[in-house]
């Protein structure tokens, strides 16, 4: 799988370092009650079809960027730049 780093251009998944589902950008405000934490840690969701993941391009240019894909085709739809993410 090639990964289109907004920075380096496309790139060989090898590259790069997989976090995990793109949820993990919406962190509860530091006086959020346990519960929100609680869902924050714990719940996922694991869906079939498109998915916006956390990849940090370790091997390149150090940046954090966010991967949309399609989980049942292997297609990657894009990448942007963590700071440009909205929040």
């Amino acid at each position: 799988m090639r990964l289109p780093c907004p920075l380096c251009g496309d790139r060989d998944r090898r590259e790069f370092y997989y976090q995990g589902a793109a949820v993990a950008l919406d962190r509860p405000a530091p006086g959020a009650d346990a519960d929100a934490w609680d869902a924050y840690l714990h719940l996922r969701d694991n869906p079939a079809g498109e998915t916006r993941d956390l990849w940090y391009h370790e091997a390149g240019c150090g940046a954090w960027i966010v991967v949309t894909r399609n989980t049942l085709t292997h297609e990657v739809l894009g990448a942007e730049l963590v700071e440009g993410v909205p929040a």
